[in-house]
């Protein structure tokens, strides 16, 4: 970890180095445009995740109506539950590797920018450094938004509570983590959920 860690902090320092080069200096677009690099490589493996997570909400209701059919009869409810994903071209394993693939480099990002050491100037819009906190609270409340915006678009539909509560918590709790963070963390957060939404809105009207 500790090997990408460094590596997405040398990949921030070079593109800081380009934005000082064409005489904008900001260690803020240099987050922003490493995040966007990132995400566009990774776009291929989450269109993956996403699809397989569609085909999963897709045939849940016969899932359920095999699972209290044949509660009783574990055997004859697996070979029923296979006989289903193949009778649909499911596989319920699709989305687990791209997602195993992809946290350990969100991982790495994360620990690369939180101990991220600015070598110059780290001023980026109204904030005087974005090695600390923002100030005026502004990043964490993008990112409690942009995460319920994203948790509410990949949400399959259910009556299930305890999905709606992680659904107003786990935003709640990203911005209240956010408070503490470098902004620089929380603005990569951000600027990953907004393309992560684009890409989610773009593929829903693909579909």
């Amino acid at each position: 970890m500790e090997i990408l860690s460094s590596f997405v902090q040398q990949v921030v320092a070079h593109i800081y180095e380009l934005t000082r080069l064409i005489g904008e200096p900001s260690y803020g677009l240099a987050i922003i445009i490493m995040t966007i690099l990132i995400k566009l490589i990774l776009s291929p493996l989450t269109a993956k995740q996403i699809a397989s997570t569609r085909a999963m909400s897709r045939i849940q209701p016969k899932m359920k109506e095999l699972q209290a059919r044949y509660k009783d009869d574990k055997v004859t409810l697996n070979q029923k539950m296979s006989e289903l994903y193949k009778s649909e071209g499911v596989n319920p394993l699709a989305g687990c590797l791209p997602l195993l693939i992809q946290m350990p480099i969100m991982i790495g990002i994360f620990y690369g920018i939180r101990d991220f050491q600015y070598a110059g100037p780290s001023s980026f819009l109204w904030m005087q450094s974005i090695a600390d906190p923002d100030p005026y609270y502004i990043l964490p409340i993008l990112s409690a938004l942009t995460t319920f915006i994203q948790s509410k678009q990949t949400m399959p539909p259910s009556d299930n509570p305890q999905g709606k509560i992680m659904l107003y918590f786990m935003p709640l709790f990203i911005g209240y983590i956010s408070l503490k963070f470098p902004a620089g963390l929380v603005l990569y957060w951000v600027v990953m959920n907004i393309m992560q939404i684009g890409q989610q809105f773009l593929l829903d009207r693909k579909k």
